[in-house]
Formats: structure tokens, sequence, C-alpha cells
């Protein structure tokens, strides 16, 4: 017909089966698509699992959005949190063992784990040995994730970190004090400053042999003390509350650097805040470090207290408060005189940035001021004077080769002695060699000083800390707290990087009961001492598996879960 359409009629012969075989390839693509697709979904599992197992930093390189402020948002943080703290008790039960080269091995010096009285028990210290060391590696591998974990999922209630602290340092806070025995010495001077003795006169030794003395290290028997007077105070102070009572002296010392730390975590999120950035990351790095928790609280060092009134005063002139900075930072360095930086870094910026040194100085003047009035205020109120100020180089009496101003002059004194040199002394070569240090870290501060614009008052603070620690005298595993916290706020890139290597490196290397501990192993029986060896290394395999890391990436269960469920 024409002018309209003919009616469709089957197709047969060639086009028919043209048309059946597009069909058939129509329908064996839709089956591959859906083949890829599942094969898909099972490639990306298998990935994130991978991330998982093997590539733990490559978990980190995003970031997850923030949860709601619940507890089920941040219910990763419980694996973290209880990790800790079964690696604080294996070290609290491995020092605790009689025989544990970690504490003091004399009878009354703590509430339990005194020295058997048949001799050292070969199967406690080699039990104790594999418990710390295992435990610390456990405790910097947690440590080290959470960090990570938090950088990448910002704004963790401060709450939520506070329970993981306090639920960190209840181990340190039963066991006897461990890697150090300086709190004996606080309490001897605390008893001296009870009976009217002056500290900075004499040492420990005039009280004559007691429960007070008997604990202290031989080598601060007859040395003065080097500390400020507000902790001399606060030291008396203790010895008489405690009726006089060693042990008792020795926990109110503890609380105090208890104390001190819980200043350092209510200061550190807003300092944290004040250059912008997430308080979780801060806050692991400062608080819940290693260092920290073993050596502020299980070693109960005074200079807890300092960092704490330091931090705070470092706080309080960030949030434009510089005078209550410099009390505060004054009040530190009446503990212990280190944290006289803080004054000069407050005063050198109480009138902001982009000025020249000239126009710094009338403030950098007033603070030193205000500063030197508190600090000399409290010497004569204590009755003690200003002796403590000659006291400063007793550290110094330490030796120790992790100090490379000590370490090149005891070096080179045994190099010239070799040759024949026998007229040059080594205390006169260790002198110079000291003195250059320090003169190294001094002329390096000012400098930061100088540049503090470009570099960051707070980092040129820091690093200014670290380099007195490093260039000084003697190098402790507690002296490098100093720079660790104040730099956790500003830390990035290989700063950041480098205080991570600080923090877990330092109780190894650091450690002390050291020598005691090779001497020991040197006498027992090497079958044990090997078998205890391979468990050892066992334990120091076992915290990196998957079971210590898989909650470091919260977002990476999720997507597990979701792509199993396809």
């Amino acid at each position: 017909m024409t002018g309209g359409s003919s009616p469709a009629r089957p197709r047969t012969g060639e086009a028919g089966r043209l048309e059946a075989w597009l069909a058939h390839e129509r329908a064996k693509a839709q089956e591959c698509a859906a083949s890829a697709g599942a094969a898909a979904d099972r490639l990306a599992v298998r990935l994130e699992m991978l991330k998982v197992r093997v590539l733990p930093a490559s978990m980190l390189a995003g970031r997850v959005q923030p949860g709601d402020d619940e507890p089920e948002g941040w219910r990763f943080l419980r694996r973290p949190a209880l990790l800790g703290f079964l690696a604080l008790c294996a070290i609290a039960l491995g020092a605790s063992l009689p025989s544990s080269p970690f504490k003091l091995e004399m009878a009354g010096t703590w509430f339990f784990g005194e020295p058997p009285q048949g001799g050292s028990s070969e199967s406690f210290m080699l039990f104790g040995l594999v418990a710390v060391y295992g435990g610390l590696v456990l405790l910097i591998r947690v440590w080290y994730g959470l960090m990570k974990a938090l950088a990448r999922r910002p704004g963790v209630p401060v709450r939520y970190l506070g329970w993981i602290l306090a639920l960190w340092v209840l181990p340190m806070l039963v066991v006897a004090p461990i890697f150090s025995r300086d709190v004996y010495s606080y309490a001897a001077q605390g008893e001296m400053m009870s009976h009217h003795i002056n500290p900075y006169d004499y040492g420990p030794y005039t009280l004559g042999a007691g429960p007070y003395v008997n604990p202290v290290d031989p080598l601060w028997l007859n040395t003065p003390a080097p500390y400020g007077p507000l902790f001399l105070m606060m030291d008396g102070f203790f010895a008489s509350a405690s009726l006089h009572h060693v042990l008792a002296t020795v926990v109110l010392l503890r609380l105090s650097s208890l104390a001190g730390v819980a200043l350092i975590a209510a200061c550190v999120p807003a300092l944290a805040r004040t250059f912008r950035k997430d308080h979780g990351s801060v806050y692991a790095m400062a608080v819940l470090n290693p260092l920290t928790i073993l050596m502020l609280v299980g070693a109960a060092h005074n200079d807890a207290l300092m960092l704490g009134l330091l931090v705070a005063g470092v706080t309080a002139a960030r949030c434009r408060h510089p005078g209550w900075g410099v009390l505060l930072c004054a009040t530190a360095a009446a503990i212990k005189v280190p944290a006289a930086i803080g004054v000069v870094y407050i005063g050198w910026e109480w009138t902001g940035p982009g000025l020249s040194w000239r126009q710094r100085m009338r403030p950098l003047l007033k603070a030193g001021a205000m500063a030197s009035a508190i600090v000399l205020g409290l010497s004569f109120a204590s009755g003690l004077g200003i002796g403590w100020i000659a006291n400063l180089d007793t550290p110094g009496t330490v030796r120790s080769w992790l100090a490379p101003a000590t370490g090149i002059g005891m070096l080179l004194s045994g190099a010239l002695h070799a040759v024949g040199w026998t007229s040059i002394s080594a205390a006169g070569v260790l002198s110079g060699t000291r003195v250059l240090g320090l003169g190294a870290a001094a002329g390096l501060s000012v400098y930061l000083l100088l540049r503090s614009d470009r570099v960051g008052a707070v980092r040129a603070m820091g690093i200014s800390m670290l380099l007195f620690v490093v260039l000084g005298p003697v190098v402790q595993p507690w002296y490098l707290t100093w720079g660790v916290v104040l730099l956790a706020p500003v830390a990035a890139g290989k700063l950041r990087a480098v205080l991570v290597a600080v923090s877990a490196l330092s109780p190894f290397i650091g450690l002390p009961g050291g020598r005691t501990l090779l001497d020991e192993l040197i006498h027992y029986n090497p079958v044990a001492v090997a078998a205890a060896l391979l468990v050892l290394l066992g334990v120091l395999v076992a915290p990196i598996g998957r079971w210590s890391s898989t909650w470091q990436d919260p977002g990476v269960h999720e997507a597990l879960t979701r792509a199993a469920a396809r």
C-alpha cells in the first residue's frame, strides 16, 4: 500500500538468527557485569584486609569524619585503653618481683616486693625481665597506634582521654618507684627540712643511718640539693605530714608528681586549640607518652611538677594572660630552674610579634623582674637563701655515655692518656667538653629566640629545652619530657618523627638498672637465660600482630562490614 505502513511480520532466516545472537550477547554481558561487580566487592574487602594486616601506615593516609559525642562513636578507644593498661600491669608486675633490677632491692623501701632472705631468685629475675621489656614494647606500640588513630579521627572528647590516663597510671601508683632512686633522695631532703637542716649546705648523710638515708643512692649521700626552694618547702611539709614515715613521704611525693601530670593533662588541650590543632593526637603525644607515664609517675620525679606549671604558664600566655604566665613559670622555676626559659619567651612575646629586639627588651626585663621577685621571695621565705644556685651543677656528678658532651670528654681524655699525655687530667678535659656543650646549647637557644617569629615561640622554646638536655652534662630519660611535652602541640613532619623516636627509644636506651641486669645475667644459668630470651623475642614480636593494631582505623572495620554484607 502506498501512503501508509505495512504491519510488522516475524523475522525469519538471517535476520532472526542475528537478533537471537544479539540477545544472547546482551545476556552474557549482563552476567559478566554482575560477576565483575561481585569480584570488585571481594577485591575491595581483600584490599581493606591487606591494609590492616600489612600496611598499617597506609590506613592513616586519609581522614575520617568525627563521630558524634557519644560512647558508641568512640568505642574503638576501649581496646587501646585496655591494651595499654595490660602493658603497664606487666611492667608493674615484672618490676615488683623480688630480685628485679628495675627497682631498689632493699627491705622496707616499699610495701611489697622485698628481696628474699635466701638471696636473689633466678626465675623471678628472668620472669621480671620478660614482663618489663615485653610490656614496654606493647605500651609503645599501643601509644603510637593511638596517636595515629586520633590524628585521623579528630574531635575525641577530652574526658575519654582522661579516663585512659587514669586507667594507665593506676599500675604506676601501685608499683614501687621504678627505674630511679631519686624519690628517696627527695624524701631524705624533706626529712632534713623538717629538722631545719639546710639541704643546700649538706647532703642526706647528715641525718645519719636510718630509713630515710639507707635507700639514697650513695652518689647523692653527701651532695647538696639542686632543687628550688618551693619544692624543698613542699618536701619538708610531706615529711612532717607523714609523721616522719619514709614510705608515706614517698607516697606523697609520687602523688605530687601525679598532680603535675594532671596539670599537664588539663592544659594541653587548651594549648593545642590556641594553635588550631586537634587536641586528641596532641594529648596522646604529650600526656599518654610512655616517658610521661613511666618516668614522671612511675619514677615520681619532681620534673612532673615543674613541667605542669611550665605548661600552665605557656598556656596562660597563649590565652593573652602573660602576667599569669610569668607567675606560673616563675613558680615552676622555683621547683627546677630549667622552667625559667618560659619566663624568657613570655617576656619576649609579651607585646606581640614582629618587633625589634630593642622593642622587646622592656617587657623582657619586666618579666625577669617579676620572676626574680617571686623566686627570691620563696628562697628567703623558706629560710634557705639562694644557695641552690651554686648547686645547679650537681646532676653533672653522673658520668654517662648517653650525654655527647660527657661521652666525648671521657673518650678524649682516655685517648690522651693512651698516647702518654698523662699530665692532662680527665676532670679538666671533661669540664672543657661540658662547657663547650652548654655554650653551644646557649648559642643555639639565643639564635632560636631571635628567630622565634619565624620558627614559632613555643617550637623554639621546646627545641631549646631539648638542646640543653642533649648538649648538657647528663642526659636522663625524664629530662627529655621537657621538650617532648612542649613541642607536642606544634610538632609536625620531621620534628614530630624525632619526638616519636625519642619517646619510643628512651625507655630502653636510658633504662636504669641495665648494668645490674647484665651482671646478673652473666652469673645465671645460660640455658635459663637463653630460654628467657626466646620468650622475650616472642613477646617482642607478638605486639606487632594484627590484634594490637586493627583498632587504629575505626573506618576500616565499617568498610569491611559493609563489603562483607554485600
